[in-house]
């Protein structure tokens, strides 16, 4: 049972799981229908174990993780969930891959696909049409983002572990900006480009735009955040923004949702086929310095993660300039 499990910093380092996988090895989630702890994951058995509250208005002190050298273990996996649910929060990611590939080393070789000859009636003898899959010609570097937190022990140990929890998310937030940010980089380029047709966007341009992805189902834009607001202004958006609004996400009367990406410049969006333009590329999940978190010789947090990307159909994404 979950109260019997030995917890040491070992756990943190088997290859290809995370601390909670390694964890629920040693404590199966299936051993837990039917009772009060159904629902809860092997980490967070571990935390009722020791009676830890994370949060709510009774939530503890962080120096509650460090009662026991063997509830100090869980500290570094409390840091990471919490670093990682701000990303997630701020992430426009689900909104855009239509893959996720994990990978080692430090660069991905991506696919080349290449369509020719017309979708028609193949008469008798006649060739088929073909696409070409391939390697891609070059490689998709895979750049570490990550952020070090001064601190020390003294400083935090006192600090409620819900306020902690604050800080750490706005921090993960920061780093999916930059991360969103490349998406975009790497959408926008080499991207074909569609005008507006006078000085300033109109309803009417994203109309267009929205038909000139051909063959493709235009299922999201990213846009600034003042081209968001300049969207949602339209008057044939009046009744989208109540309904439709959430985690930053608008959907137009004609069903393509528009992403707010905090990092893009106002004068484009972008548009592309959610299903079949972007692949993301993990290298690393959050990674973070566990050894110092839990002796509690803290002098800095770090945590980082390894990710890229790279389009799959080109032709499925256009940009707007505005």
């Amino acid at each position: 049972m979950y109260n019997n499990i030995t917890l040491e910093k070992g756990l943190y380092n088997i290859s290809g799981k995370t601390f909670t996988e390694a964890l629920a090895e040693l404590d199966n989630d299936e051993n837990y229908a039917g009772t009060e702890l159904e629902g809860l994951d092997a980490y967070e058995r571990q935390l009722k174990r020791f009676d830890i509250k994370v949060s709510g208005a009774n939530s503890d002190r962080v120096e509650k993780f460090f009662k026991t050298t063997q509830s100090a273990v869980l500290f570094p996996e409390f840091v990471r969930r919490y670093i990682k649910q701000g990303m997630d929060e701020a992430s426009v990611l689900p909104n855009v891959v239509a893959a996720t590939t994990y990978a080692d080393g430090v660069d991905y070789r991506g696919l080349s696909i290449v369509k020719s000859g017309e979708d028609t009636i193949i008469p008798a003898g006649s060739e088929f049409p073909t696409t070409t899959v391939n390697y891609a010609d070059s490689t998709v570097a895979i750049a570490k983002y990550g952020r070090q937190i001064e601190t020390s022990y003294e400083v935090i140990r006192k600090q409620r572990l819900d306020l902690f929890a604050v800080v750490l998310k706005s921090i993960g937030a920061q780093i999916s900006r930059a991360i969103n940010n490349q998406a975009a980089n790497v959408l926008k380029s080499g991207a074909s480009a569609v005008a507006i047709a006078g000085d300033t966007l109109t309803y009417a341009d994203l109309a267009t735009f929205w038909a000139s992805l051909n063959e493709y189902n235009m299922t999201t834009m990213l846009v600034s955040p003042a081209v968001m607001a300049k969207i949602l202004a339209f008057e044939e958006m009046k009744y989208c923004g109540g309904e439709y609004v959430t985690n930053g996400t608008v959907k137009t009367p004609y069903g393509v949702t528009l992403v707010k990406c905090a990092g893009m410049s106002d004068d484009y969006a972008i548009g592309l086929d959610s299903g079949c333009a972007l692949e993301m590329v993990l290298g690393t999940d959050i990674v973070v310095d566990n050894d110092k978190l839990i002796s509690t010789q803290i002098d800095c947090i770090t945590f980082s993660i390894s990710v890229g990307f790279t389009k799959v159909y080109a032709d499925a994404v256009k940009v707007l300039s505005i």
